[in-house]
């Protein structure tokens, strides 16, 4: 007799739903202290890619759905150490972080799509005809971009006619809104977190980010001396902050520290993928229809040309200077006098210099504040010289340095401690302000004392001659 048999059911457990996406598209609040490169000369920073770095503070309102939620910083500096971010007033904190390192731009939309399928339009160069076909995407070396189509594998923008490439979920209407994973307009942190009910809350991201450095700048302007030696002089000093990276951040609070905090070196940052594409071309035939030539291998890229030196770059860049409200002094210079002015703290053994009003720190730019006005600070002249290179053939009399010298003291008009920097020296003249001369200023603690040099005499001078030698 026929049985029926009892077959075992299995419970297939439902599928994980993905957390819901969170952006945060800029801060409300954002605060960035500078600490300058360890190694900085008084020469100043690179322009290019400042050595210092940056603590960067964001506060931000966002409404956070219930469960498991992913939150996206939008708009974080270029050099974040991911691993620096702290970020507070989540319900349940972070479970996972994550460094967003491909941006929106024609390098990042390429990386992204490696190795996947994309529209070609380009224009038949018999008929004129502008048509579409479907392209892979197989390699980018170097900047350029290596296609497999229908008709083989080929170099994008080589027929010497009008092509590009359409990317699926990415248009000029569409920036921002639909991109394939992990691509951004903006360097982005994300968080994943949860949170047991809907809620609006105010989350707090600190990190340490590379890409910064400030600088201090002396202007002084010499008043009069007098027959004794005493010397009057205006001095102003400029505090230049430096954003080396892309993202700009407006409207913050900026603050440049000053002295030698205990810091180790890190790993190094992660940088985005961006930039514009170098497209490269072979020459369009068969193997056996190129003419063998010495030295020429048929699919071989010439290699590219080397980078130009620092010194042979046009860098443009933008000096902002905070505090256009000038007004004239009454003093015999003239010296113009900032109306916003740092104000200085202590942080421990650290100096703080607070910038008193949010400013635009923007990005690949430099921002300027007065750091101090000393005006009437009281110096001695006096002459000085280097016997150094001298010989047997007593050479012609050489002109002696004048230099400047005066102790950092508020009696002398200073009393305050003053970053490492160069000093511009200048002298009023009946067609405008007259330059003298550089000179390097140390960093400077309180009743330190001190001398700049500021020109060569051609007034006085000195003639060396040996006189006796000791045997």
């Amino acid at each position: 007799m026929w049985a029926p048999q009892a077959f075992a059911q299995t419970a297939v457990a439902p599928m994980k739903a993905e957390p819901a996406v969170v952006t945060s598209l800029q801060a409300d609040q954002i605060s960035i202290s500078v600490y300058r490169n360890p190694d900085a000369e008084q020469s100043g920073f690179d322009r290019s890619w400042p050595q210092g770095y940056a603590l960067i503070t964001e506060t931000r309102t966002v409404t956070l759905p219930a469960g498991e939620f992913v939150l996206r910083f939008e708009g974080v500096a270029d050099g974040m150490f991911p691993e620096s971010a702290i970020v507070t007033g989540l319900p349940q904190g972070v479970r996972e972080k994550n460094r967003d390192a491909r941006l929106l731009s024609p390098a990042g939309l390429v990386d992204a799509y490696l190795k996947r399928t994309v529209q070609l339009r380009r224009t038949h160069p018999r008929t004129g005809e502008v048509r579409e076909m479907e392209a892979r995407i197989t390699a980018a070396p170097n900047g350029a971009v290596v296609l497999q189509t229908a008709e083989g594998y080929e170099a994008l923008n080589c027929t010497g006619l009008p092509e590009r490439m359409l990317f699926a979920g990415v248009s000029r209407e569409q920036h921002g809104r639909e991109m394939p994973a992990n691509l951004s307009a903006k360097p982005t942190l994300s968080v994943l977190a949860f949170s047991p009910t809907a809620a609006s809350a105010t989350v707090t991201l600190s990190y340490m980010a590379e890409g910064f450095d400030w600088q201090a700048n002396y202007l002084a302007s010499v008043r009069s001396v007098d027959r004794r030696g005493t010397a009057t002089v205006d001095l102003l000093a400029w505090l230049t902050l430096a954003n080396g990276g892309d993202q700009s951040f407006s409207a913050a609070n900026a603050f440049a520290i000053a002295g030698e905090p205990n810091r180790t070196a890190g790993s190094a940052s992660v940088q985005a993928i961006q930039g514009e594409l170098e497209l490269q071309c072979w020459p369009q035939a068969r193997t056996h229809e190129i003419p063998l030539r010495l030295g020429f291998v048929p699919g071989m890229q010439p290699e590219p040309m080397p980078a130009p030196l620092a010194d042979e770059e046009t860098v443009l860049e933008s000096i902002v200077v905070t505090g256009s409200r000038i007004k004239r002094s009454t003093l015999e210079t003239a010296s113009p006098v900032p109306a916003i002015v740092a104000e200085q703290e202590e942080l421990g053994d650290l100096k703080l210099y607070r910038v008193p009003e949010p400013v635009d720190v923007n990005g690949h730019s430099q921002k300027q504040v007065a750091l101090m006005v000393k005006p009437a600070v009281k110096m001695r002249a006096f002459y000085s010289a280097d016997f150094s290179g001298y010989d047997d053939e007593m050479p012609e009399s050489r002109p002696m340095n004048l230099r400047f010298r005066t102790e950092n003291l508020k009696k002398n008009g200073l009393g305050l401690p003053m970053p490492i920097g160069q000093a511009e020296i200048f002298e009023p003249a009946p067609d405008g302000a007259q330059w003298l001369g550089s000179s390097a200023i140390e960093e400077l603690a309180v009743g330190e004392e001190f001398s700049v040099l500021v020109s060569q005499s051609s007034d006085v001078r000195i003639v060396a001659m040996r006189i006796a030698e000791k045997v």
